[in-house]
């Protein structure tokens, strides 16, 4: 997910879809634990769009314009 396709989402949607993210972290490390998941990339490129989100929300909270 690029940040730009991000800074789309209202902030409401931006907060649901950390959450999402979140639990879908926690399954892959679940999965992982457990042997099951072949594509350990996954793992990196959730725990990415995670902090883009986290980013892009403490931007709007401080007022940063781009």
């Amino acid at each position: 997910m690029k940040a730009a396709e991000i800074r789309n989402y209202t902030d409401d949607e931006l907060k649901r879809l950390l959450e999402e993210k979140k639990k879908q972290l926690m399954d892959l490390r679940f999965q992982h634990a457990m042997g099951q998941l072949r594509n350990t990339a996954q793992i990196k490129e959730v725990r990415r769009d995670i902090a883009r989100i986290r980013t892009i929300l403490r931007e709007r909270e401080l007022g940063v314009r781009r």
